[in-house]
């Protein structure tokens, strides 16, 4: 489990094919630091397993199904990525709850200047994830937990406030590029309840109160 709080912006040493999947290795001094093989770690939103461990650079194995789902095929060597260690028991739950399981990507619009180092962030959302966005809601972007500001015609805005500019890899984002998405997981465990209940069953009404007394 993550918070969508960015501990460190690692450098993508090289991305090697297997016979299934993807080595992914990245150069990162801060998170090598206490990391152990089997450790988790999201990578731009991504969590993967480490599975060497030559400080400062550390390895993963990636998925098929984890490069098809999310854009961490793109990567290539010199690539800036975000990266979170996995939550501490004790720690401060900065952002909101990520699993570091990427639902889908988006397509970067615009990050139109607001003054100040602050940017209005717009990414093209794909409409089967739209219902679980909701206005002052929480998503994770490349593994980082943003505010929604506004959700419109499938368009995902959130404002970049300038410590998220300057410590992320969102200032590298170009328009067009692909970023990943995980949406707030309470919103499915909401959305799967409400759609066990069975509505056919009579509702709580005035009158039936009046029966039991109230």
């Amino acid at each position: 489990m993550f918070t969508g709080i960015i501990e460190e912006l690692g450098v993508v040493e090289s991305l090697a094919p297997r016979e299934a999947g993807t080595r992914l290795r990245v150069r990162a001094p801060l998170v090598c630091g206490d990391l152990k093989p089997g450790d988790s770690v999201a990578v731009n939103g991504v969590c993967l397993t480490a599975v060497e461990l030559q400080t400062p650079v550390f390895g993963f194995d990636v998925a098929p199904e984890t490069l098809r789902r999310s854009s961490l095929g793109a990567l290539r060597a010199g690539s800036l990525v975000n990266l979170e260690r996995a939550l501490l028991a004790t720690a401060r739950l900065g952002g909101h709850i990520v699993q570091g399981h990427v639902d889908s990507t988006g397509e970067v619009l615009a990050a139109d200047p607001l003054g100040g180092e602050n940017y209005w962030l717009r990414v093209r959302v794909p409409a089967a994830l739209d219902r679980y966005f909701v206005f002052k809601g929480s998503v994770a972007i490349d593994g980082i937990s943003l505010t929604v500001a506004e959700i419109s015609g499938g368009v995902l805005s959130v404002t970049i406030i300038p410590h998220t500019w300057n410590n992320t890899n969102l200032r590298t984002r170009r328009v067009g590029d692909t970023v990943n998405l995980e949406t707030d997981v309470l919103a499915k465990y909401v959305e799967k309840m409400l759609g066990a209940l069975d509505l056919s069953k009579p509702r709580l009404t005035e009158a039936k109160l009046r029966e039991q007394g109230f």
